[in-house]
């Protein structure tokens, strides 16, 4: 524990020291002048503060109202040395955070007391303090290992789904990464865009629930077949609904909606323009260009500057056309994502 007293007469300044001394183990430190007070009170953390309410260049009170303003000291005790019994003058000081008074002159017992009572007070204080920053740092070690699991499982599972459709060419990575990059450069908050890179791999989700002779057909869909190809998104829907965190509720939206259109002719629900959530809009041009430029049992891969073109031509009809400004914000990125050199 560390004492400051600040008294403009060297006399009065050694006679507290003195009597101080005898009441803790405390370090104690004195100042002439309070404008020096301050300075080492910016350097050193006391514990316990004695400022002499009469000094020519700033007074107590302005001095614990300095003291007071600065973050460490909000807390920290402080007495009013003061020989001025006015009502006014103790109300001000109050006022301005002075903790205790003690009278001049003063009896060197009460001094003493009233040090060894606040130091007291202070300790517990600080260890209280120091609990809650424990228990702070353990509550945040706690909710990185939940998160961390969270993402592992998410991760897991979306390797799972590309195993069931087919695809083991990271699809499902590359669209988070893509989406990501995305989200960011539409301005939404960091928070969001992980949300966002960690809810994506689910987006096909639902296509569990779809046949295997669906899935893998070489050739074009039936009308029948592709009637229930797109129940994908319902299927997906239903898996992830009722989520309680934020994650699952954004996949749940993200695997509803990432095959709507911004014209209103995607499915299911034909929402059109600023109606599609924004993490479905974001999420349905990863997913296209990933597709477009990934080989599947019915098509070839594209070369990405022709799927990139792609993207281009359908911005305000297939797709929002401000996440189409993004996505070609992010060109350079998602090339590097595309030729296996991402970070």
């Amino acid at each position: 524990m560390r004492v400051l007293i600040v008294d403009d007469s060297r006399s009065s300044l050694a006679m507290i020291g003195s009597i101080v001394k005898t009441a803790t183990t405390a370090d104690i430190d004195g100042c002439l002048h309070p404008f020096e007070a301050l300075e080492r009170s910016d350097a050193t953390q006391y514990d316990l503060v004695l400022v002499d309410h009469i000094m020519p260049e700033m007074d107590g009170v302005q001095f614990t109202s300095a003291l007071r303003a600065r973050d460490a000291y909000r807390l920290v005790p402080i007495i009013m040395v003061t020989s001025d019994m006015d009502r006014n003058t103790r109300v001000e000081a109050i006022q301005a955070g002075a903790t205790d008074f003690v009278n001049k002159p003063f009896d060197p017992s009460e001094l003493q007391a009233r040090v060894a009572n606040l130091l007291t007070l202070r300790a517990a204080q600080v260890e209280l303090a120091d609990r809650a920053s424990w228990l702070a740092r353990e509550v945040d070690l706690a909710t990185a290992h939940l998160l961390a699991r969270e993402e592992e499982i998410i991760w897991r599972l979306a390797r799972a789904i590309e195993y069931r459709d087919g695809d083991t060419g990271g699809h499902v990575s590359r669209v988070a990464q893509i989406s990501q990059l995305i989200a960011s450069h539409i301005g939404l908050s960091p928070e969001r865009c992980r949300t966002i890179y960690l809810a994506a791999p689910l987006h096909d989700i639902g296509k569990i629930g779809i046949a295997d002779a669906i899935l893998g057909k070489p050739g074009k869909l039936t009308p029948d077949e592709l009637r229930i190809m797109r129940e994908h998104v319902t299927i997906g829907a239903r898996i992830l609904e009722g989520g309680s965190s934020e994650l699952i509720r954004t996949a749940e939206l993200i695997a509803q909606s990432h095959h709507e259109r911004w014209d209103g002719a995607g499915y299911p629900d034909r929402l059109s323009g600023t109606d599609i959530p924004i993490e479905a809009r974001v999420v349905a041009i990863a997913d296209v260009f990933d597709a477009l430029c990934s080989e599947r049992p019915y098509k070839p891969a594209w070369p990405i500057d022709k799927a990139y073109a792609e993207i281009v031509a359908n911005s305000g009809s297939h797709f929002d056309p401000a996440c189409v400004k993004a996505f070609c914000a992010s060109w350079a990125e998602i090339e590097a994502i595309m030729q296996g050199a991402a970070p």
